[in-house]
């Protein structure tokens, strides 16, 4: 399983911005910012009321110049708003077996989260070898990374979870890592 071609998105940006939309006027500004910054994707978290809309809203504005993602997707009815949607990829924060095929046969690109060696295995029984390292601060980090490396050198992560500016180079130096999530840069 492909993963519906999750590499071909993230090899395309190194820098995935993570971002919590409270509010539609927020959007322009948001987009803008990225754009400044030379960054042309972005996740938008399911976290609040005016996420869906958001993501809409991006899509239909920006999607030719932006690939737009949905976060912390936990459920199938999530999937199946961002089929209707037509986003570039969806984000999980976790794993489950039970998920796997509807991500599969959504069609959309796709990164299921992980922290532990027992989640990278059930992964790699999924057929799945692109992973979201999450949350990475609680987890070890750099040194999880490096040693995730070591034994488990067929999977790429995208980690997530207290990346900040002054650390995301270090994490992109590991060759186990295709790129990285964070929300340092809309702040």
């Amino acid at each position: 399983m492909s993963q519906n071609n999750i590499v071909g998105v993230l090899s395309k940006h190194k820098i995935v911005p993570v971002v919590t939309i409270n509010r539609l006027d927020e959007v322009d500004g948001i987009i803008q910012r990225l754009q400044a910054a030379g960054i042309h994707c972005i996740e938008v978290t399911l976290r609040t009321a005016v996420a869906f809309e958001a993501i809409q809203t991006i899509k239909t504005k920006y999607g030719n110049v932006v690939d737009v993602g949905i976060g912390t997707v936990v459920n199938e009815d999530q999937i199946q708003k961002a089929i209707q949607i037509g986003v570039d990829f969806m984000v999980s924060p976790g794993i489950n077996s039970n998920l796997a095929t509807v991500f599969e046969k959504s069609g959309i690109a796709f990164i299921p989260g992980v922290a532990t060696p027992s989640e990278i295995l059930l992964a790699m029984q999924l057929g799945w070898n692109t992973l979201k390292f999450f949350p990475a601060n609680l987890f070890g980090g750099i040194d999880a990374l490096k040693t995730y490396g070591n034994v488990f050198p067929s999977i790429q992560f995208c980690p997530t979870g207290g990346i900040n500016e002054s650390s995301f180079n270090e994490f992109l130096a590991l060759k186990n890592v295709i790129s990285v999530g964070g929300s340092w840069m809309i702040k």
